[in-house]
């Protein structure tokens, strides 16, 4: 039986299997096990296997079939996911645009939804990108609920008009493709690419650790084996590479970068990688500050929100700082729900309100970028 714990420091998940695969799911905090030979702790799930089972299982209830039928209330495969979106995309032409950035080490494509109105050239954009860190699949789940509600609520949404008359959004749904689905054929926890290492066994590394910027310094680790491993140069993971590329493409004319991530309830923006304050701070902490209002205003759930560094960690190489780095002043990782109870488990009952909350975020960071907000531009965007 697997077991999670949570100590004063962390959160420790017990050594086991999955599926009887010899895949390991041990995730510990290091410090907390070698600083003191006993510690406090409390059980949150009594079974682990359980749970994944529960969200990895055959259900025949899942539907999949058509986009009317389509269930946004469960997690679904990377397959069912890109079918999912060559339906969306055949089925509103008028607001859809899909097409690959590139391939995965896998050899996956790396598909992208483009929303928005065709009214205008040259619009405004805001680039989000869901399932960076594999065993996080409320993100995925919250793209996919992103683009259902913007297409759905265009005709009777007022706000949703707006934004998708213009701006265009660009959704990744799922940007470790490979991860991804081995999170769900092997190791539920897995939280890297899947990239091979010459000189080690251990596979993949930290897409969130990859980024040409203070590349491979505090927060990330130079050992293939690492969950936070840099990789071997900055832009090897070809996801990584692929996503950068399309993006400095775009940089003059994408405004906002968001990612999403789980879990913690935090709104994060640079710096990642030092303390220091952002040129245009004033500006984005007030668009931070709009949209976890917003979300509170679903349901009540507070998030913390400020710079990464101070907020979460320190941590270097992350696609936000490398984004802000490049001229896209608008740069936001989102940690969705929740603070540990669950974990990278979340049930599937949540995605509904934390992907209604977290849409509501998302809208204010967006519904900014439509005013004007004054910086000091003299410094913006050096680090």
């Amino acid at each position: 039986m697997l077991q999670v714990t949570q100590t004063s420091q962390c959160t420790v998940f017990t050594c086991s299997y999955v599926n009887d695969k010899s895949a390991t799911v041990c995730l510990t905090c290091r410090s907390c096990l070698s600083n003191s030979p006993f510690f406090m702790h409390r059980v949150f799930i009594s079974n682990l296997q359980k749970e994944i089972e529960k969200q990895t299982g055959y259900r025949s209830s899942r539907k999949r079939r058509s986009e009317s039928q389509y269930d946004y209330e469960v997690y679904h495969t990377l397959e069912e996911i890109q079918s999912w979106m060559f339906v969306i995309n055949r089925t509103h032409p008028d607001l859809v645009d899909m097409f690959s950035i590139g391939k995965s080490y896998e050899g996956k494509p790396l598909y992208v939804l483009q929303l928005g109105k065709r009214s205008r050239p040259h619009k405004k954009a805001v680039w989000i990108d869901c399932g960076v860190h594999a065993r996080e699949w409320i993100g995925p789940a919250f793209c996919q609920w992103f683009v259902k509600e913007a297409i759905n609520s265009y005709q009777y949404d007022s706000v949703m008009r707006r934004l998708l008359n213009q701006l265009n959004f660009y959704v990744m749904p799922v940007f470790n493709v490979d991860g991804y689905q081995f999170s769900w054929t092997t190791d539920r926890f897995w939280r890297k690419t899947r990239s091979k290492n010459h000189k080690f066994h251990c596979r993949g590394v930290d897409a969130n650790r990859n980024w040409k910027v203070k590349w491979c310094d505090e927060g990330a680790s130079f050992h293939p084996c690492d969950d936070t491993y840099c990789g071997p140069f900055p832009e090897s993971e070809p996801e990584v590479k692929a996503v950068a590329k399309f993006l400095r493409k775009h940089k003059k004319r994408i405004k906002a970068y968001i990612s999403i991530h789980a879990y913690a309830q935090m709104l994060l923006y640079p710096y990642s990688y030092k303390y220091a304050t952002i040129p245009n701070f004033d500006c984005v902490e007030s668009a931070a500050h709009n949209a976890v209002t917003a979300l509170y205003s679903a349901y009540g759930v507070k998030y913390r929100y400020g710079p990464a560094s101070t907020t979460l960690y320190v941590s270097s190489g992350s696609s936000i700082d490398w984004a802000y780095r490049n001229g896209i002043p608008y740069a936001f990782a989102f940690e969705l729900r929740d603070t540990g109870h669950f974990g990278f488990l979340l049930p599937e009952s949540l995605i509904n309100p934390t992907c209604t909350e977290t849409m509501r975020a998302v809208k204010a960071i967006a519904l900014g970028l439509l005013k004007k907000c004054e910086t000091d531009r003299s410094r913006f965007p050096y680090i």
